[in-house]
């Protein structure tokens, strides 16, 4: 099954953050309830604020997991990990046009009652299903790079 595949049947019952990091999380030895704790409040652009998209959220964190970085570690492993950030971002923004929560539901306000009616009414849920599917194989793009 392919992370994406993985992803979205955790997507099933929680958040894009936890769809994300939950199918990466034992590829770094982190226990998949330890996973979608870490990744809960990045939902719905970070606590249904909106901001930066739950799945590119899940992805970032993946990609600092599998930086293995240590206190003692230099600047240089810090650099590697926002480059690839960097371009996972970039690419994702090419493909989508954002990285916003609020910009990628068309303006959906997930933080109100209205919001969420609109939300289900218009199935954005299955948005969501391809930009966690978007973010996850940009990740394993970016986890196959030396």
């Amino acid at each position: 099954m392919s992370k994406a595949d993985k992803a979205e049947a955790i997507f099933q019952t929680y958040n894009c953050a936890q769809s994300v990091l939950g199918a990466f999380a034992e590829d770094f030895g982190l226990d998949k309830d330890r996973a979608l704790q870490t990744a809960v409040g990045f939902g719905g652009g970070m606590g249904r604020k909106q901001e930066v998209c739950g799945a590119v959220s899940g992805a970032i964190i993946a990609l600092g997991l599998a930086s293995e970085f240590r206190e003692a570690d230099g600047r240089e492993k810090i650099n590697a990990v926002y480059a690839k950030v960097s371009s996972l971002i970039n690419e994702f923004t090419e493909k989508k046009g954002s990285v916003l929560c609020r910009d990628l539901l068309d303006g959906c306000v997930l933080s109100t009652e209205e919001g969420q009616r609109i939300f289900k009414e218009k199935n954005l849920r299955e948005n969501c299903k391809a930009y966690i599917r978007l973010a996850c194989e940009l990740c394993e793009k970016q986890l196959a790079k030396a």
